[in-house]
């Protein structure tokens, strides 16, 4: 059994993480609260994004520019997280580092002091803690009893995955317990979609209910978009494919931007849809011809 403790404090160091997340976030003159887009976070602060057919995490470059790589194999909601990481190794000047894929690294990350406080940054950035508060409270939901379906509808609300949400309410910000998130780990992907959709499906699957307010939603070709009840979209890049108790399902068929908002217009967002395992520009992503 490993048994030796890092020689730093993880609770220091997240402080200066979350310190961190709060002024990048304040210095792009984005909210404490809302969910982001990354990426666009990081054009702000003139950091190049850019996804690359790779068998890796990410990689920050420092350079003039400095430069993100993201593998465009990872899941969405990964890449997202990736992405926050890799600005965390930029925001506190940690130099060029490469980040390998998980079942590659080494077994226990988090001994690294800087592998720890760029985690701790993405989870900040991504997911503060007031937004968290807010997203619960809003819904009528408490994060000590919500369940694993109302739980993916939180972590698809910041455009995270479902573990990555878990692991910060635990052990970022201490808002469910240990055994709670164990319990909760345990559903699987497939188990969640089941709950949701009512059948079984193998595409992703995204869930933007009417409390989930933001200028855009992304997405990508070949995922599952369960929006507020009634919702009507323009274009032609997202296909219905039935009305359920929650909500409205669609598929996304192609890359581009689209209106997605209900008859009452009290919900609308825009949904930019990417090619799946997109290879080029993040700024390009959801265009219908993406420049390399």
């Amino acid at each position: 059994m490993h048994t030796s403790k890092p020689n730093f404090s993880r609770r220091a160091l997240a402080t200066e993480a979350m310190r961190g997340a709060i002024a990048t976030r304040a210095k792009a003159k984005l909210d404490q609260h809302s969910p982001i887009c990354i990426y666009e976070l990081c054009e702000k602060l003139r950091v190049t994004v850019r996804f690359n057919s790779i068998n890796m995490e990410g990689m920050y470059q420092h350079g003039v520019p400095p430069r993100i790589h993201l593998s465009a194999l990872r899941p969405l909601p990964r890449r997202a997280y990736n992405c926050a990481h890799e600005l965390g190794h930029h925001i506190f000047g940690h130099g060029s580092s490469i980040d390998e894929l998980s079942e590659n690294a080494k077994q226990h990350p988090w001994e690294d002091s800087k592998e720890f406080v760029a985690d701790a940054f993405a989870g900040f950035t991504l997911m503060p803690i007031v937004g968290l508060r807010r997203a619960f409270a809003t819904r009528g939901w408490a994060p000590a009893t919500a369940t694993a379906a109302q739980m993916f509808t939180i972590a698809c609300h910041f455009g995270v995955g479902y573990g990555t949400l878990l692991t910060h309410l635990s052990a970022g910000v201490n808002m469910i317990s240990l055994s709670r998130t164990a319990a909760l780990k345990r559903v699987t992907p497939k188990a969640l979609r089941r709950d949701i959709l009512g059948v079984s499906a193998p595409e992703p699957l995204i869930v933007a209910d009417r409390h989930r307010v933001g200028p855009t939603l992304d997405a990508e070709v070949e995922m599952l978009l369960c929006l507020p009840p009634g919702t009507e979209t323009t274009g032609n890049c997202l296909a219905y494919e039935r009305d359920l108790t929650s909500g409205r399902l669609f598929r996304t068929v192609r890359p581009g931007i689209v209106q997605a908002s209900t008859a009452s217009g009290s919900w609308v967002t825009f949904v930019r849809i990417a090619p799946e395992a997109y290879v080029g520009l993040a700024r390009y992503r959801h265009l219908e011809e993406c420049p390399g």
